[in-house]
């Protein structure tokens, strides 16, 4: 099923090869705690197949239930307030690690535009 980079961190955590605290799991995607937080609630789904950022990806139905993960894991987190999902795709979006992670992020008012 994992299909990975070697030098990836978030294929290391997927395979379990670094140690985190899960906070969700199914059989295609993950989400963990940020290491660098920017709200009181900032978590990261992340697929266990690697994808390097959004441009890879042409499965529809991969990006619905990656979204549709990230609404669960808020959901599970109590965001019931609102929160703010976030992909970052390629140098100038801001992306540093490179395997596909949506950004939940939660627990306060996050303004627009985001910066």
């Amino acid at each position: 099923m994992n299909m990975s980079s070697t030098d990836c961190i978030f294929c290391k955590v997927a395979n379990k090869e670094l140690q985190t605290k899960i906070i969700f799991e199914n059989e295609d995607f993950l989400a963990f705690n940020d290491i660098k937080p920017v709200s009181p609630t900032h978590l990261l789904v992340i697929p266990k197949k690697h994808y390097k950022n959004l441009w890879e990806v042409e499965d529809k139905e991969l990006l619905g239930k990656l979204l549709h993960t990230a609404k669960e894991v808020a959901k599970q987190e109590g965001l019931k307030d609102g929160f703010r999902t976030v992909i970052n795709t390629g140098d100038n979006g801001g992306q540093t690690v490179y395997h596909l992670h949506v950004h939940v992020l939660g627990g306060r008012f996050h303004k627009w535009p985001p910066g």
